[in-house]
């Protein structure tokens, strides 16, 4: 016998199915069963009538009674008749009518173990399997294996062995090129809903066969970050969870039950008259990531109850609209083992207008019933309306929840009935969508004091009762000290609330916020990565094709004397200057309409678009006037730009003349700009700060950047283009600011899992208030004080309150300004050090501490009253330089890998700077470094910046802290954290310029090094 065919694997999966998995094997070959598969009515008419006969038998005799010997025909052809129209998910779920009787064909399991009929009907389902199915009349082809839902197929499987010469490959094209998508098994939504391409190593699925056009997708564990799987622990087949985890029983009538949902999606087809919207439909199936995903969280918090922060990282391409819906839906009628329920509510958070509307659709299927989701997309009162009245789904904005008590103590005035939100003992469920650090805010603390007001209240009562202060005491002690518990205890984990956010790119904060851990030992709870997400190509790879350019320039200075300028705030006039200069404009404008003209308006069928990244808005506004002025020139009326940017903008060359986006555009407006970007009207994007997040247009091919990218910035912008679409195999970058080296250090933390660095000493926090109340400026009595105002309840509040907290602060105010300027900076960075360090610590530690929230408070307020130090802004230098040469040339060009190099940890919230003053330069000298510096030739002129950037290191408190406890390579770590840190910001403002240092690896290096030796030993000798 040979052991290395296809025959073989279907052993296997069938012996696995039928001894664990908890189906049987029917033959339609030999035996009882023999030809009793109904070619004609693609199902087994035997199974479909016992499952009805079983379960409903008064049903099956009533319709006997009426038509005797033909009942089993009648009923067959009535169930095939709404198999036609209504499809097989839905007769599935809702059953059929035949003669004014509802008939079921299948019972999923219920929400909870209270109803024991249910239960026992969900116990006669009979899922079956058969090999080698001759499943058309037509012909004699065979299907490996078919799997069956008490008589009706739910699912085709194509085996191949690659020991015999055949991969998962040959199984795909198959379905493509040998199953006839109009036999009736085959037919979308009739029969089969799913098919799978199987071998020893991976497994693809479709569910609808269209010939050449069938989209597979793959159904892969992932292995270690990458596409694929893993090996099996058991040293079997690397596919072996698909029939022993996904097939087993209980999991594939969950999936179809729960998970498999028709999605109406409308598209926007472009016509000779205009656009015309269309609607498809798509068969979704979860992916293995998506179905991993819900399924750990949902039993992570069956288990172990609210009180949990998960963090879900799941790479753009992952389908997270899909895994929101469905754990939704699923937390939402979550019960414990106890059969209590788990949440009262789940509430999703999320900005996302596509989002509301997919929840609703998905869910409808599952429940059947209106009500089960609500939109909040009126006000604060229908927010509290549903929160009130218990609404199981609740889809809303963060910035709602600030402004609940308010319209509560509204309507309590307005006498309103009926509106009051009791949390006591009620449990919530939030799902964030796209989290970040936004939600460590004030609007995510509102969030739970609002949903945890009953148990928050209590913790300010008892605290009082521990200070020997009673809750009916109406004194303004006992009224702050109740404020102050109320605020803090809407920092940090709730009992009653267990957070599940959705997001590709989480920094440190959300990390630590978000942390229940998961298989790593940390968070992130579940993980699916860039790097497989770009394996699997369910989104491009946006740094396969990345061109650097460089500009080449020298000013002359053309003023007769010589003035005195502060070198920072001339370095940024002068970067000004080059960056609004027509030179530069047009040569960039050149380079990339041309490139455009060549490269990529050909792509995607001719209708690729490209996107302009600039600097600002009157960078922008100065953009689309280059453009459109040189696409006349030349004559070129294949490309019509758009320019998008917010409010107005004045333009020093034309004084008294506001441009908006809307005017510069030909009066389009900006809600109808994405729609006409999609036409073929428009095909070059011009945009400041618009349209770089959260904008999806897969036809956008290319982007040009002019624009310094950092960080997550620099990954949300760059990931436009990874949307895929039909025509779409490429994207292309080309970058005349950012360097190579900077994209892969911004985009390395996303394409894989990242660790993150430890949590910074929690007594940090108190050695920072020990300092801020030794520094003379801020006194306790004042900020108790402010506190006994800010905190005062509603009804004691009054018209004069606003009045008394700014007299308060203004003492400090005071005492501010009277420091000198060095001094002021060196205050300031402490009191905000601490303002930002407590407000995230107190989230992840609970300090409950009323003097540090109360310090806290008075900072948020103080700060915002601080003067900022004089002399702002830029200095015009523009009569006193001219550019007497410029060059733009390409000098890179290629793919940056991610695959290769080292991601280092997320780091935390660190000390900050002390803003050193800027020291006087002659305009002469500036000039002239910056022309040695960034000329055709690199010189050791380059020194004389890193001067002040050791100048600068040697202040900062941190290295000094750091060279103090640690050996020069323990210093190293801190310093090169530190060090990028140091040049970006002398970078503000003038990045195009200063920006190029770190164009060259090799001069960074030694650059670092030898800036390391010399701050280290400057700092150990100090110490």
């Amino acid at each position: 016998m040979k052991t290395h065919t296809e025959a073989r694997l279907e052993d296997a999966i069938v012996d696995s199915l039928t001894c664990q998995g908890g189906f049987v094997f029917v033959d339609y070959h030999t035996g009882a069963a023999a030809g009793r598969y109904d070619k004609s009515r693609a199902l087994d008419p035997a199974l479909v009538l016992n499952f009805i006969q079983t379960t409903q038998p008064k049903v099956w005799q009533s319709l006997q009674a009426i038509h005797h010997d033909d009942t089993a025909t009648v009923v067959l052809d009535h169930l095939c008749k709404e198999l036609e129209t209504k499809g097989m998910l839905k007769v599935l779920r809702q059953g059929f009518k035949c003669y004014g009787k509802k008939l079921r064909v299948a019972v999923f399991a219920p929400n909870n173990a209270l109803n024991p009929d249910t239960l026992a009907l969900f116990e006669q389902n009979v899922l079956s399997v058969t090999r080698q199915l001759f499943y058309s009349e037509a012909h004699t082809k065979s299907l490996d294996l078919v799997l069956f839902l008490n008589g009706l197929p739910i699912a085709t499987v194509e085996l191949k062995n690659p020991l015999s010469g055949q991969t998962v490959e040959d199984a795909k094209k198959q379905y493509k090129r040998d199953r006839d998508p109009r036999e009736l098994l085959f037919e979308f939504k009739k029969r089969a809903l799913v098919h799978f391409a199987v071998d020893q190593d991976q497994v693809f699925m479709a569910t609808r066969l269209s010939g050449d056009k069938t989209h597979f997708l793959p159904f892969n564990l992932g292995d270690h970050g990458h596409a694929g799987n893993p090996a099996a622990a058991d040293g079997g087949y690397r596919t072996a969870y698909l029939w022993r985890e996904v097939w087993q029983r209980a999991s594939l009538l969950d999936i179809l039950g729960r998970f498999m949902h028709l999605q109406e999606v409308e598209k926007r087809i472009l016509t000779d008259t205009g656009i015309k919207k269309i609607t498809t439909e798509t068969m979704i199936f979860p992916r293995y990531h998506q179905l991993d995903s819900v399924r750990r969280l949902v039993a992570h918090a069956q288990a172990y109850g609210p009180g949990r922060n998960y963090l879900v990282q799941h790479s753009a391409g992952s389908g997270k609209s899909n895994s929101i819906a469905w754990l939704a839906h699923r937390l939402s009628s979550l019960h414990d083992a106890q059969d209590h329920k788990v949440f009262d509510s789940v509430i999703v958070v999320t900005d996302r207008q596509v989002l509301d509307t997919q929840l609703q659709d998905t869910i409808y299927q599952f429940e059947h019933k209106q009500g089960v989701v609500q939109k909040i997309d009126e006000d604060t009162r229908q927010l509290a309306q549903a929160l009130a009245g218990g609404t199981p789904i609740i889809i809303t904005t963060l910035q709602k929840f600030p402004f609940i008590t308010e319209t509560l103590d509204k309507l309590r005035k307005e006498n309103h009935p009926g509106i009051a939100i009791d949390t006591k003992d009620k449990q919530f469920a939030v799902i964030v969508d796209e989290a970040h650090s936004s939600q460590s805010g004030e609007n995510a603390m509102e969030l739970k004091g609002v949903l945890n007001a009953q148990r928050i209240e209590e913790a300010a009562i008892n605290h009082l009762l521990e200070q020997g202060l009673n809750r009916e005491d109406d004194t303004d002690d006992a009224d702050a000290l109740a404020g102050v518990v109320r605020e803090m205890s809407k920092r940090g984990k709730q009992d009653n609330l267990s957070f599940f956010a959705f997001t590709a790119t989480p920094k440190y904060k959300t990390k630590k916020l978000f942390d229940e851990p998961g298989p790593s030992g940390e968070a992130p709870f579940h993980l699916y990565t860039m790097r497989q997400a770009i394996e699997e190509k369910f989104i491009l790879d946006v740094l396969k094709n990345y061109i650097t350019y460089e500009a080449y320039f020298r000013l002359v200075q053309v003023g007769d004397d010589d003035p005195h300028v502060e070198r920072k705030k001339a370095a940024r006039s002068l970067a000004h200057t080059l960056t609004f200069h027509e030179v530069n404009l047009r040569s960039k404008t050149e380079v990339m309409v041309e490139h455009f003209r060549t490269h990529v308006r050909h792509r995607i069928g001719g209708r690729a678009k490209a996107m302009v990244v600039t600097e600002g808005r009157l960078h922008a506004v100065r953009y689309k006037q280059t453009f459109d002025a040189y696409l006349a020139e030349k004559g070129y009326t294949d490309i019509k730009t758009l320019v998008a940017f917010s409010g107005s903008v004045e333009d020093p060359q034309w004084p008294g003349k506001n441009l908006t986006e809307v005017s510069m555009n030909g009066g389009i407006k900006e809600k109808e700009l994405p729609e006409k970007f999609e036409s073929n009207a428009y095909q070059v994007l011009l945009v400041a700060e618009k349209y770089q997040t959260g904008f999806d247009q897969p036809l956008l091919h290319t982007m040009y950047v002019d624009k310094k990218l950092t960080g997550l910035q620099a990954v949300q912008t760059l990931s436009r283009l990874n949307r895929s679409c039909a025509g779409k195999e490429d994207t292309f970058i080309l970058d005349f600011r950012n360097t190579p080296e900077e994209i892969f250090k911004a985009f390395k933390p996303y394409y894989e899992d990242t660790p993150t660095e430890p949590l910074t000493d929690a007594q940090h926090l108190y050695r920072l208030h020990h300092q801020i109340e030794e520094g003379g400026l801020i006194f306790d009595e004042e900020v108790k004080a402010f506190c006994a105002v800010y905190f005062k309840p509603v009804r004691k509040q009054s018209v004069s309150d606003h009045a008394a907290m700014n007299g308060v602060l203004d003492q400090a105010v005071d005492r501010f300004t009277a420091l000198a300027e060095d001094q002021r900076e060196e205050v300031k960075a402490l009191l905000v050090n601490f303002r930002n360090l407590y407000g995230f610590m107190s989230q992840v530690i609970p300090y409950q501490d009323s003097d540090l929230e109360r310090l806290y408070t008075y900072l948020r307020f103080l700060l915002t009253k601080l003067p900022r130090r004089e002399g702002g802004g830029v200095v015009q230098l523009d009569d006193e330089v001219e550019l007497q040469y410029y060059r733009l040339q390409k000098i890179g060009e290629g793919r940056i890998d991610l695959a290769g190099g080292e991601s280092k940890p997320l780091k935390g919230p660190g000390d900050v700077g002390t803003g050193q003053e800027d020291q006087p330069i002659r305009l002469s000298e500036l000039i002239d470094l910056l022309n040695e510096r960034f000329g055709t030739d690199f010189t050791q002129a380059d020194q004389l910046f890193f001067d002040q950037i050791q100048e600068e290191a040697i202040e900062s408190d941190a290295l000094k802290q750091a060279a103090e406890t640690n050996s020069k390579e323990d210093f190293r770590y801190v310093f090169e954290k530190a060090f990028e840190g140091l040049v970006i910001d002398r970078m503000e403002g003038n990045e195009e310029i200063f920006g190029k240092l770190m164009a060259d690896g090799e001069f960074r290096t030694l650059a670092l090094e030898h800036l390391l030796h010399k701050v280290y030993r400057t700092l150990k000798g100090k110490s």
